[in-house]
């Protein structure tokens, strides 16, 4: 069989082509496109790890940030509650000095009203008093004939009102 004769020397020819055509695609291949894509995929990795370390840094730093804010926040809310404290204080202590005068002066003007009602009280009695005394003098001096001193009126009616 002529066919199987010639198998070994075609054989033989393929697969040396063949041997050939790998070895170039390896060497095509693996020696100058692979370290290529090998040095890309190694630049991409770090790349990428360098943003997840600096994305880490920064949200580490922004936590940083974040707590200290909270912390000056809550600090500026105590300042201010003790501000609003102060005012507070300071507002009903005015307040009190305020009421406090208002009622000294409230105080002074009863007292001195008082006062005048006792003075105008004093002048109604002497009226009423000089008047009675007028009124008893003319009622005696009608009634007995009798006249009586102002004095002596004065006396009487003085005595009648002490005893009610």
């Amino acid at each position: 069989m002529p066919q199987i004769s010639q198998l070994a020397a075609t054989w033989a020819s393929q697969l040396f082509w063949l041997v050939i055509t790998f070895g170039i695609v390896f060497f095509v291949v693996g020696r100058g496109m692979l370290p290529k894509v090998q040095k890309t995929i190694d630049s991409r990795d770090r790349s990428i790890a360098a943003d997840l370390a600096a994305a880490s840094a920064a949200r580490d730093a922004a936590d940083k940030v974040e707590a200290d804010w909270r912390v000056r926040d809550q600090a500026n809310r105590e300042k201010a509650q003790a501000l609003v404290a102060e005012a507070r204080q300071r507002a009903a202590k005015a307040t009190e000095e305020r009421l406090s005068l208002a009622a000294a002066d409230q105080a002074q003007q009863i007292a001195a009203a008082e006062a005048d009602i006792k003075a105008a009280t004093e002048r109604a009695l002497g009226e009423i008093e000089t008047i009675a005394a007028e009124a008893a003098q003319e009622i005696v001096a009608r009634v007995s004939g009798i006249q009586v001193s102002t004095d002596e009126a004065r006396g009487a009616v003085k005595a009648s009102m002490a005893n009610g």
